[in-house]
């Protein structure tokens, strides 16, 4: 199956440990997208016992990672990374596809989907 999205080593290694953490190391990690934020869509990325049918499903570092199909629309070429820092660190994302975000960077649009955007 086609890769949706790429996780670079760190965030694949942070995801891993987030896993083992959680007791979760038997679980497909779930990549997507949802309506809201300022900007329209927002991001979702947590631990998934299930692959449902219409689940794009392919496998990076170990890692075996899900994208639902109208996800896939708007997050293909999406690069998913971790940046440590001194106040902590977190997962940073870089989708080619998004046209406008909001100040946070955790809310977008594209060309093709807006999304339902919310105030801030």
């Amino acid at each position: 199956m086609e890769q949706i999205v790429i996780l670079t080593e760190k965030a694949a290694e942070q995801v891993k440990q987030m896993m083992k953490e959680s007791g979760e190391e038997n679980v497909y990690f779930r990549v997507g997208v949802y309506g809201g934020g300022c900007s329209g869509l927002s991001y979702a990325m947590g631990f998934d016992h299930q692959k449902r049918e219409e689940d794009h499903e392919f496998e990076q570092d170990g890692l075996r990672i899900l994208v639902d199909k109208e996800s896939a629309l708007v997050l293909k070429g999406t690069t998913i990374d971790y940046e440590q820092g001194a106040m902590g660190g977190g997962f940073t994302i870089h989708n080619p596809n998004a046209i406008a975000s909001c100040g946070c960077g955790s809310s977008f649009r594209t060309a093709t989907h807006a999304g339902t955007p919310e105030e801030c």
